[in-house]
């Protein structure tokens, strides 16, 4: 079996991560073809949502530490600038939402490209750890962009120093994560998350992801200016028209992601 599997259907592009016997740790293998299954859905017309778990029991453990201890490895510069950081890169530039299913234990690089996604929600058994510490490395992978801006400075820095395991019902309770759902219906009720979000104005999902991109480096002036400059855009699609057009009609939208 590959150790990125897709799955299309319903206008929802299903990546699993597939090394379950290592809780789903990156080799250079895995990296690489996630970064291709990536692109994929970006370019697919029919794609308008991902839904990123894992199989088996953990959602991803990071790096396997076998490939960073070879001699014959990819070295860390190579797994970073190669492997993970064109990860985060490309799941923040997609064009469509990325809704990431907690479905276990999401650790070091696992954790921070779970937080790189749109909408993290989690299993309630899952939990989140920053275990760089524990090795003596430093968070990678966007850690130490996206949980400040999450959580707050003092509470990501404890939470990366300490290597604590934040809990589901925890990491919801902080603001890591949007939403904890109970064991029996975690399935069910985060693929409703992304059936939602297939059948909404992709184009307009896009650009407001564009807006929070910017939004961490701008002023306040330069993001009204910029949030203008996307309105305009999103006030050009035949979404919008359709939109508008179902409010006055009093029906549902249907929306074409276009």
């Amino acid at each position: 079996m590959p150790s990125v599997l897709l799955e299309i259907k319903d206008s929802i592009a299903f990546i699993t991560l597939n090394r379950p016997e290592k809780l789903n740790s990156f080799n250079r293998e895995m990296a690489l073809l996630l970064q291709e299954k990536l692109d994929e859905c970006n370019t697919t017309k029919e794609v308008r949502c991902l839904y990123l778990t894992g199989s088996g029991k953990g959602f991803c453990a990071g790096e396997d530490l076998a490939e960073v201890v070879d001699p014959n490895g990819p070295g860390m510069q190579k797994i970073l600038g190669e492997q993970f950081n064109p990860i985060i890169k490309k799941i923040r530039n997609l064009e469509k939402p990325v809704v990431a299913a907690i479905n276990g234990v999401a650790a070091g690089a696992g954790a921070n490209i779970a937080l790189s996604c749109d909408i993290v929600v989690a299993h309630q058994s899952a939990s989140f750890i920053q275990a760089f510490s524990k090795i003596g490395l430093i968070p990678d992978s966007g850690g130490t962009f996206f949980l400040p801006r999450l959580i707050g400075m003092q509470k990501a820095s404890a939470i990366m120093m300490l290597g604590d395991k934040i809990s589901a019902e925890e990491a919801e309770k902080i603001g890591m994560i949007y939403k904890v759902f109970a064991n029996d219906v975690f399935e069910v009720e985060s693929k409703k998350i992304a059936a939602t979000l297939s059948q909404m104005p992709t184009r307009g999902l896009w650009l407001t992801k564009k807006a929070l991109n910017k939004s961490f480096g701008h002023s306040l002036k330069k993001q009204l200016e910029f949030e203008d400059e996307l309105q305009q855009q999103a006030a050009s699609t035949n979404d919008f028209k359709e939109g508008v057009q179902a409010f006055l009609e009093k029906r549902q939208p249907n929306f074409k992601g276009e």
